[in-house]
């Protein structure tokens, strides 16, 4: 049985027995802050579980989409060298929510196993946790397991928990018997064994309990059943292998990339273990990006990095020197493509931005190696086998390095990392970023009040004033602590929550509507409005006259002519994806977006900068779809029926099973539940103000709408005009005049270069340089003021030319470092070598140098260390001529 008919095998028995068979959930979760990925088929119903949100099913089937990369469940250094560990992998799945509970999730286990996929019942076993009886007795009275097959386990191998607290229970394991042939081989092997003998398939999870802060077990009104099982290795067994690699899920990838490298599969473990990573890794980071993630230094992007580098680094073990991994993705895009349309929907973005992560790898690959041999020649010196953390940081900051990729090159010449130096310097990076950056989750408030739960409802669709009801007050009490209040007074700020509410509350990159609360007798400001996960919108108020209280009826207006303007920034951020995949490809997608009353900020996937002509093309389009005044209707139906109908969804963004299809004449149709002009007319004149990189394959326009577009033309108009009369031009003459202007101030800073050099290469007295000559070559040692090393460089070329033939030892205090260069003029390295020269200089005097034959640098932050720098420096020329 192929894989994917055990995947369509499951499903279609699960719907059988009225299970709702629900869509694969993406990668990046969606309602858990916690997790780096999808790890498991639960994560997409936590908010079920935990009674936060309701489905119109009661039971439910996925195959799971799951990466295990990275934080608490990391696989990444085993995989390829063991028979089941993926960084990629599906997870079968069946949940019932307060619905049938262990007897039903025990029978449809070994109901599926036994009578619908064929295995031996004799070759099953059962793992329960110690205490429940129930679990053992539902096994061996109701199925018919022998006791001698059901194994008592522990917490730690049989007691589920979601947390710390909430909720908990045990679990019971399907285990399946590979045989005595497999594994240890030893006669005390059983299911506790870590051998491959004894295969854990499935796991049931009995969700019965919720734990407090003290550790106490409460049963659950309505327990939950939780299960998986991961599809590779019950596909494995079926097929009769003993490693999932052994698959057709794997085959085909494996067979094309032995193809494309040259090499023969199943003959040398190391390039089948090389193999077996690539197919892994090709998996992982088809599915990542295909989910919206893109290679970076910081959270998933870095995981997703490390991923592709570890790949890369295979494929070059098998002389695949060339960009290779964009292909074999392009191959999983074909076997998987069927199951998982937006692989194929996006494989031209996901190809592109593998390809340019290899590229770049590629690029610094070499030169890392290289500084990375030298650190090692110059740590060998010294009797030194410690990587220094500087060391591995650099080369992570500065040559994207991820760490196990260091830590690899060093141990194959016996040395290890300092793997302590290099968090700390991390933990330093990541400090100064949080610092810097303007944007940022909101400041939350000291404590946590009751969760307010019911839904409120929204009219700002259709109207900007309503009648409302109070609800509930919260504010902070005297304890500075969040809590319930019955009343907010004058000068008081607080939370509100109403009914219903004409309030756009921020969600979706659309901030929040602000606007005024009335009364009889009062007046309040509403200073921003939320909403929380729950779709609970959250008013910021601040009284100005009279007294909020619970249960009041209040009249709620929003800001219009601020609402006007979020409207028109917002229908132009959809004018502009359109505008940006007629200009750019297909491969353009939405990543995020910020949208106000004064501004647009739009983030999408592309790998290279705009020009002048694509942003104008880019203007034109948009501001062409303003001017024929397309009309913006606004439809509620299912997901799927959106998807048919070709509407654009953003990456990770949760939707509901119904959702709001917001489309722009025949040019535009997407998801979103923002606010929208009623036609594209009334956007007026859109105006891009910047364009830029935020990170590789992702960048961010700003633009400006209506009234704001007339602000800013006037601010550039009026740049213009100051411009021009001080450099004393007309306006259509600034340019000419600048550019003369900066001809000169060229013209005049190569002079000014000039006669530094002149001045430095001169002869100003013995104290600054010294010439001597040593065995038919020039010496020359000089002091100099220069500005970086590449001056350094420059007046080193200079000396060269006049000596002939020598070496040349030059030194500049710069920035509270003393740096030197050493360099030797062609024909004469055999004899001189420079960068064995500086080693000696910077390990007598504490610093760090290196460099090869010709030229060498290094420094230290000791300013005395010039003198004894010299004496090395001049011992080293009596060595040679000795």
């Amino acid at each position: 049985m192929k894989g994917s008919e055990v995947r369509a095998a499951f499903l279609k028995y699960f719907e059988s027995k009225g299970h709702a068979i629900v869509q694969s959930s993406s990668l990046v979760p969606g309602n858990d802050p916690t997790l780096l990925f999808t790890n498991a088929g639960m994560v997409q119903f936590k908010d079920v579980f935990l009674g936060d949100d309701i489905r119109p099913y009661t039971r439910a089937t996925t195959s799971q989409k799951c990466v295990r990369a990275g934080g608490k469940h990391n696989d990444l250094e085993n995989v390829g060298f063991t028979a089941r560990h993926h960084t990629f992998f599906e997870m079968l799945g069946n949940f019932s929510f307060g619905d049938y509970f262990k007897q039903g999730a025990i029978e449809y286990a070994w109901d599926f196993l036994v009578n619908v996929m064929g295995l031996d019942s004799k070759r099953l076993l059962v793992s329960v946790y110690k205490d429940d009886d129930e679990a053992y007795g539902l096994w061996k009275d109701k199925i018919g397991v022998s006791p001698d097959r059901i194994v008592r386990l522990g917490e730690k191998d049989n007691f589920w928990s979601m947390g710390d607290t909430g909720p908990c229970g045990p679990c019971s394991e399907i285990i399946y018997d590979q045989g005595p042939g497999v594994g240890c081989g030893k006669p005390t092997c059983n299911v506790e064994c870590g051998c491959d003998r004894f295969l854990e398939i499935w796991n049931l999870v009995f969700m019965q309990f919720n734990r407090d802060v003290s550790g106490k077990l409460t049963p659950l009104p309505k327990p939950n059943i939780d299960t998986g099982m991961g599809l590779e290795r019950i596909t494995a067994i079926l097929q009769g292998v003993q490693s999932n690699y052994d698959t057709d899920l794997f085959k085909p990838l494996i067979s094309y990339i032995a193809r494309v490298s040259g090499k023969t599969y199943g003959k040398s473990e190391e390039i089948d273990a090389s193999i077996r990573v690539i197919a892994d890794h090709a998996r992982a980071c088809a599915f990542l990006i295909g989910d919206g993630i893109l290679p970076s230094n910081e959270g998933r992007g870095y995981v997703l990095r490390r991923i592709m580098r570890r790949a890369s680094r295979y494929g070059k073990q098998l002389g695949m020197n060339d960009p290779f991994l964009h292909d074999v993705a392009m191959q999983v895009v074909k076997e998987m493509g069927d199951i998982y349309p937006d692989l194929e929907n996006r494989k031209e973005f996901i190809a592109k931005v593998i390809s340019n992560e290899e590229e770049r790898f590629l690029k610094t690959l070499d030169r890392g190696l290289g500084l990375l041999s030298e650190v090692k020649t110059e740590l060998k010196e010294k009797g030194n086998t410690m990587i220094p953390g500087d060391v591995v940081f650099m080369l992570y900051d500065t040559f994207g390095f991820p760490i196990d990729l260091t830590e690899g090159e060093a141990w194959k010449d016996g040395f290890g990392i300092d793997k302590q130096g290099f968090e700390t310097l991390m933990e330093k990076q990541r400090k100064m970023a949080q610092a810097s950056t303007s944007f940022g989750a909101r400041e939350t408030a000291k404590g946590s009040a009751r969760v307010i739960r019911k839904k409120t409802k929204f009219l700002g669709y259709k109207t900007l004033e309503t009648t409302s009801k109070i609800l509930a007050i919260q504010g902070e009490d005297q304890n500075g602590l969040v809590s319930d209040l019955k009343e907010l007074n004058p000068g008081q700020t607080g939370m509100l929550f109403t009914d219903s509410t004409s309030f756009y509350g921020e969600s979706g990159g659309q901030i929040g509507d602000t606007g005024k609360i009335e009364a009889e007798g009062l007046d309040a400001d509403v200073l921003d409005t939320t909403k929380t996960s729950l779709d609970v919108v959250v008013h910021n108020v601040k009284v100005n006259k009279g007294v909020l209280k619970k249960g009041q009826k209040i009249d709620l207006k929003v800001d219009k002519a601020r609402r006007a303007a979020i409207m028109r920034h917002h229908s132009a951020t959809h004018l502009l994806q359109k505008a940006l995949r007629d200009v750019l490809g297909g491969h353009v997608h939405q990543s995020g977006s910020l949208v106000t009353d004064a501004r647009l900020r739009f983030d999408f996937t592309h790998f290279a900068a705009l020009g002048v002509d694509e942003i104008d093309r880019i203007e034109d389009i948009v501001n062409q779809y303003v001017l024929t005044d397309l009309p913006v209707t606004i439809k509620v139906m299912s997901k799927e029926e959106a998807l048919e109908m070709g509407a654009m969804a953003l990456f990770n963004e949760k939707y509901g099973d119904q959702v709001r299809v917001v489309s722009m004449g025949d040019v535009s149709t997407e998801l979103c539940g923002g606010t929208h002009c009623k036609s594209t007319g009334e956007i007026g004149l859109v105006k891009i103000v910047s364009e830029g990189s935020i990170s590789a394959g992702l960048r961010r326009i700003e633009a400006v709408a209506g009234i704001e577009s007339l602000k800013h033309l006037r601010l550039l108009n009026n740049i213009v005009i100051q411009t021009a009369e001080k450099v004393k031009a007309s306006p259509g003459e600034i340019i000419d005049r600048v550019s003369a202007m900066h001809t000169r101030i060229k013209e005049q800073e190569q002079k000014i270069k000039e006669l530094n050099l002149k001045i430095a290469t001169g002869s100003v007295g013995a104290s600054d340089e010294q010439e001597f000559m040593a065995d038919g070559f020039s010496v020359v040692i000089k002091k100099v003021d220069a500005e970086d090393v590449g001056q350094l460089r420059d007046i080193g070329d200079r000396i060269k030319e006049r000596v002939g033939k020598g070496v040349v030892f030059l030194t500049s205090s710069m920035k509270g470092k003393n740096t030197f260069v050493i360099m030797v003029t062609k024909g004469l390295e055999e004899r001189v070598d420079a960068g064995k020269i500086m080693r000696e200089i910077c390990n007598a005097v504490g610093g760090r140098g290196g460099g090869k034959g010709a030229f060498a640098q290094g420094g230290t932050d000791d300013m005395s260390s010039l003198t004894k720098a010299l004496e090395i420096f001049n011992e080293e020329i009596r060595r040679i001529q000795a």
